[in-house]
């Protein structure tokens, strides 16, 4: 006696609920993830006042021009990378980290180069970094 096997049709597939999870999944990570992260740096800005500031300690200066070109202790860099200013940075510190930048850029001086020392100081670990200003001049 032959024991027949019955074949049992297979059963449609709803995809509808994986379909609709899917979707689910698709759009909270498209919520929930951010595609860039902007970076900031936390510095006091010095404010203009008519009242002489106090004498600064003895630090570092870094002069931007107005084409760009930086000065560090007097000392014109050889050009405006922002690798150079990070290594003469590094190398005018002498390990001191504790030690205050003073930045003092033209005003017709790009953003990016200001920036650009910003950065170089963040990258280095200066905790001390002032921007340099001037008083208005008094009324006549």
């Amino acid at each position: 006696m032959r024991f027949r096997q019955r074949r049992r049709e297979a059963l449609p597939v709803n995809l509808t609920p994986l379909i609709d999870v899917v979707f689910l999944l698709l759009i909270f990570f498209m919520v929930s993830t951010s595609f860039s992260r902007e970076n900031q740096l936390q510095i006091n800005l010095p404010t203009s006042s008519t009242e002489a500031a106090p004498a600064p300690a003895p630090g570092l200066s870094l002069s931007i021009h107005q084409d760009g070109s930086y000065a560090l202790n007097g000392r014109v860099l050889s050009n405006a990378r922002p690798q150079t200013l990070l290594k003469a940075l590094r190398q005018e510190a002498g390990g001191d980290l504790e030690q205050p930048l003073l930045i003092i850029a033209d005003s017709e001086a790009r953003h990016q180069a200001v920036v650009s020392a910003l950065d170089a100081a963040a990258q280095l670990g200066l905790g001390q970094v002032r921007l340099a200003t001037q008083t208005p001049p008094a009324p006549p």
